[in-house]
This record gives structure tokens, C-alpha cells and sequence, in this order.
């Protein structure tokens, strides 16, 4: 057995299993906080690129940025096991057993596996028992993913982007940039549904369309058609995509198609270990899963029965999880605690209550861009006061809800001079001051 500790240290051995951008944020804020040399890092990725943001894949392909334009910090300390895939968990003794035979001890292990993009129930997306998807189809969830479809995108291709959440329009936009026809297909009632009212996707839904994108809200994707091709350099044949069937027997011819239809929590490993599962791993306030050595962040972790699923809670995870990582190896709050009780009743040290989640997003155009940010609650309960501004002209929407002397959620489009202030006093859960509220959605609001 191959073991990375060096003889003779007392160092105690991190293993991360994912090395996307929460598992990087754990490494480098270990580094940080474990700064004394009491941990030992190494993070196993499946992806052979270097750690990336994946937020901005978009730009990527786009053509805005270069994939390295995107790629975070190297590791200040530690190792990086770049395209080796985990397989199993051995829990006793303690090891992570990889797809290349290497198994890697571990005092305590963290899971941040991630999420795997949810493929659709479509007729003609898979062959009888065949798991291939047809040459022209391609999910949009790493930077391979990326990687292919900017390869496979030229001018006047049909472009077919199925799913109208964030991560579709942000494609469907990235690839009209790239001089794609691209049609926007979205079962919703109206784009980004989980973020948005239907004023403000009705904004969304102008510029979008501004931008080349024919959109088709309400519009539900029954299958695929395919049409037999060579295959380059050997003579074989290939099924690649031709249109994309409509429930109501409409087709849309298509050389490319997209599937934007979410993501669902890596949790395979998790659940084959034993380890407490329900839609997510299930952790408590320290990021302990029901094994007290093994913790889970990120897309894949489900706290207090919410799935964030986004870069900002993620990071807040993986800042948490350091220091209770840190304290743990220092030795001051015991490392490992055998006794269930004890480990998911420990209120001492850090602890994770929640992420409050912002979305950002801005859609660039020959008429200017447009921003976005939307967070909290942005369904008024009874009882609560909303504060609407509107203007068509200047592409300008914003809603605010107050509930009492707190602002509890809101949704922004336009210049987003105000949402700096808007932010900050909703993150802070701070009570509103007592001039009018109005003032916080103007430019002079934000500075």
C-alpha cells in the first residue's frame, strides 16, 4: 500500500475527492489555516485540466476567454492527482482505492464530488442499451464539454439548446456570440423560473432574443432524431443528431443540441460506502457526514435538507470545513470521534448554518450588456411590502422584498449600480434604514 505520509511525521493526511472548485478552496484554505505543517493535502480529480471556475465556462465558449484565462491558483502545498478517477471508499482502514489501482490512506476524507449534469428522458438519446450519447449532442458541465462544443460551433450551425435555466441561457447566449442559429427551448413558463418573475424574464426574454436567440417557452422536447454518418478516419458510422422533436410534432432541424437540463449530486461513492444519503450526502453544521472522519461540500452535500448547487455556498462550505479541519489536526477539538453522539452533537468549534445565494449574470450584445442578479425570496409572502421598478426603455427592472424592517429577496435587470448596497443588507441581515427604501434602487444607492 503506497502511503503519503513521510516517515516519522505526525502530519495528519487529507485526502479531497474532487478536484473542482470547492475541493480547491478547501486545499488552499488549509493551506491558510494549517499553515504549521499539521496537515497533509492531496486532492484526486477526474478531469485532466487544471482546477478552472467553472462560472465561467460561458465565456470560454463564447471566445471571451481562454480556457487558462479561467484556471485558479496552482496549490500552494500539496498534491494534485489530476485524471484519476475514485472508485471506492474503503472505510476500515481508511483508504480511497482509484481506477488506477493506487489507494491513498486518509485520517480524514472529504467528498466534493460534485454534480453530473441530468440527462433528459428523450426518445432517440440513447440506443438500446448502448450509454453514447449521438456526434452533435453534448451536456454543458466541464471544460471538455466546452472544449467540444467550441470545436463543433461555426457560424450559421443550428444550434438547439434544450433547458432555459441559468446554465442554458447562458449557452444559448455564448453560442449566438459564436455566429450559431440557436433556438432556446424551455418547458417553463418563463426563462430562469428559480430565479426570476415573469416580468423580469419577459426582459430576459427581449434581450436574449435581441441577441439572435428564438426562444420557445412552455415548449416540451419529446426526442431526438439521428441520421447515420462516417465516422472520420475509419470508416465506421456514427449516429449524430438531425432535429430535435416537439411534443406537438413540430421539429427543429439541428446539427447541435444542448442539454441544460441541470444537475444532480455525484453521490455513488457516498452511498456504496454506507454513508447517510438523501437527495445529497447528508452533513451536519461541521460538514460531517454519518461517518465522523468523512465530510462532504459542495454540489454534492445536502445540509439541513438544502442542495445549493452553486459556487458561492461551496466556497462558504469549503471555508468552514478548514478551519474545523485545522482545529481538528491542532488538536483542539480531538480529530476523530468514534462516538456518533459526540460527532454530530459537538457545538463548539466553526460551524456551517446556511449560505445566502446571490445569482449574477450579465449578457453582453452590440446594444450594451445586460446584468442580472436576483437572490432571497422574490415571492412576496402575505403581508410582506415589494418595492417595483420598471422601465422598458432602459432595459431597467428591480423588485425588492421587505418583510418587517428586513429585506428578505430581489431581483435586479439593467445597470446594477444598486445591487452593491442591496447585497450587502441582505447578507447581513442588517434592518433597513429608515429613509425610504426607494433610494436603495438608484445608482446613488449602490456606491
Amino acid at each position: 500500500m503506497r502511503s503519503y505520509r513521510e516517515p516519522g511525521s505526525s502530519s495528519r493526511r487529507v485526502v479531497i475527492v474532487g478536484g473542482g472548485m470547492a475541493g480547491t478552496r478547501l486545499a488552499q484554505q488549509l493551506a491558510a489555516t494549517a499553515a504549521d505543517g499539521s496537515v497533509e493535502v492531496t486532492i484526486i480529480g477526474e478531469e485532466p485540466h487544471p482546477a478552472y471556475n467553472r462560472v465561467l465556462l460561458a465565456e470560454v465558449l463564447a471566445g471571451r476567454y481562454a480556457p487558462d484565462v479561467i484556471a485558479l491558483p496552482a496549490l500552494a502545498v500539496g498534491r494534485r492527482l489530476s485524471g484519476v478517477r475514485v472508485v471506492r471508499l474503503d472505510r476500515d482502514p481508511g483508504e480511497v482505492v482509484c481506477d488506477d489501482g493506487r489507494r491513498v490512506p486518509y485520517d480524514a476524507l472529504v467528498l466534493a464530488t460534485g454534480s453530473n449534469p441530468v440527462l433528459p428522458p428523450l426518445r432517440g438519446l440513447f440506443e438500446p442499451h448502448g450509454h453514447d450519447l449521438p456526434d452533435g449532442v453534448h451536456a454543458f458541465r466541464t471544460m471538455d464539454d466546452c472544449l467540444a462544443l467550441a470545436a463543433a460551433v461555426r457560424p450559421g450551425v443550428r444550434a438547439v439548446v434544450i433547458g432555459g435555466g441559468l446554465l442554458g441561457v447562458s449557452a444559448a447566449r455564448a453560442l449566438a456570440q459564436r455566429g450559431a442559429q440557436v433556438v432556446l427551448a424551455h418547458q417553463g413558463e418563463h426563462l430562469m423560473e428559480r430565479q426570476l418573475d415573469t416580468g423580469a424574464a419577459a426582459m430576459l426574454r427581449r434581450h436574449v432574443a435581441a441577441l439572435g436567440v428564438e426562444v420557445h417557452t412552455e415548449c416540451r422536447v419529446r426526442g431526438l432524431r439521428t441520421r447515420s454518418v462516417s465516422a472520420s478516419g475509419g470508416g465506421r458510422t456514427v449516429r449524430a443528431v438531425s432535429a430535435v422533436e416537439l411534443a406537438d410534432g413540430y421539429a427543429l432541424d439541428a446539427d447541435l443540441v444542448i442539454l441544460a437540463c441541470g444537475a444532480r449530486p455525484r453521490v455513488g461513492l457516498a452511498h456504496a460506502a454506507g454513508l447517510a444519503v438523501a437527495r445529497g450526502i447528508v452533513v451536519d453544521d461541521q460538514l460531517r457526514t454519518s461517518d465522523p472522519r468523512i465530510f462532504a461540500i459542495g454540489d454534492c452535500a445536502e445540509h439541513a435538507g438544502v442542495l445549493y448547487g452553486l459556487a458561492g455556498p461551496a466556497q462558504d462550505q469549503a471555508d468552514t470545513l478548514a478551519h474545523v479541519v485545522g482545529n481538528r489536526a491542532a488538536g483542539r477539538h480531538g480529530w476523530a470521534q468514534p462516538d456518533r453522539r459526540a460527532a454530530h452533537g459537538d457545538e463548539t468549534g466553526p460551524r456551517y448554518t446556511g449560505s445566502r445565494t446571490l445569482t449574477r449574470l450579465t449578457l453582453a450584445s452590440a446594444a450594451g450588456p445586460l446584468d442580472l442578479a436576483a437572490f432571497g425570496e422574490t415571492t412576496p409572502a402575505p403581508g410582506d411590502d415589494v418595492v417595483h421598478l420598471a422601465d422598458a426603455t432602459r432595459n431597467a427592472y428591480r423588485k425588492v422584498v421587505v418583510r418587517g424592517d428586513r429585506l428578505v429577496g430581489g431581483i435586479l435587470l439593467g445597470d446594477l449600480g444598486s445591487v452593491g448596497a442591496l447585497a450587502r443588507t441582505w447578507e447581513g441581515d442588517e434592518p433597513l434604514p429608515s429613509a425610504p427604501l426607494l433610494h436603495l434602487l438608484t445608482n446613488d444607492g449602490g456606491s
